[in-house]
């Protein structure tokens, strides 16, 4: 009877709680492997997160911010001239940033920088296991992507991004795991 009790006060603290928190309950007791399950009969998968972009005016200056500053291991800087960017990846153990950089006059990051002259979050760089599926799956269901078919990326992997318009207001990047 008293294990009653107790159950029942807890139902009824569960429910007077808002919809929000109970959700965040929901979210708090959920597992990783929830976040692989993909969308109901689909052939592919959404992955982690692998990278968030920063544009960067002086990759140099921002190097040394998370190296010397916050003692965070960083990649060479390393030219990308098919995308425009100069990029060093910074290692924070659950994922990375990557700090980008112009590389050329047709750089997407220098249009980027010229309307944020301090820089700032480029984009979000989330992994799927087939981005051949994902991409057919995400244009059947009219999200617009940056180009017509997957170029390859920072890590030698295809990638595609996705129109900001269609993704509530963020660059989302694809990457194959």
């Amino acid at each position: 009877l008293h294990l009653l009790s107790l159950y029942l006060q807890s139902v009824s603290s569960v429910a007077a709680l808002s919809r929000c928190s109970r959700l965040t309950l929901l979210r708090t007791h959920s597992t990783t492997a929830s976040l692989h399950q993909g969308v109901p009969g689909s052939l592919w998968k959404l992955g982690r997160l692998n990278h968030i972009a920063i544009a960067v005016p002086d990759i140099e200056k921002a190097t040394a911010l998370y190296r010397d500053v916050l003692g965070a291991a960083v990649s060479d800087k390393v030219p990308l001239p098919e995308h425009g960017v100069y990029t060093v990846f910074v290692e924070l153990g659950n994922t990375k940033l990557e700090l980008l950089h112009p590389l050329g006059e047709k750089s997407p990051i220098a249009g980027f920088l010229q309307k944020n002259k301090s820089g700032g979050m480029h984009h979000i760089c989330i992994e799927v296991d087939d981005i051949n599926a994902a991409i057919a799956d995400l244009k059947a269901k009219n999200i617009r992507t940056l180009s017509a078919e997957p170029r390859i990326g920072a890590h030698g992997k295809p990638v595609m991004f996705l129109h900001p318009k269609d993704c509530d207001g963020v660059l989302v990047e694809l990457e194959e795991a």
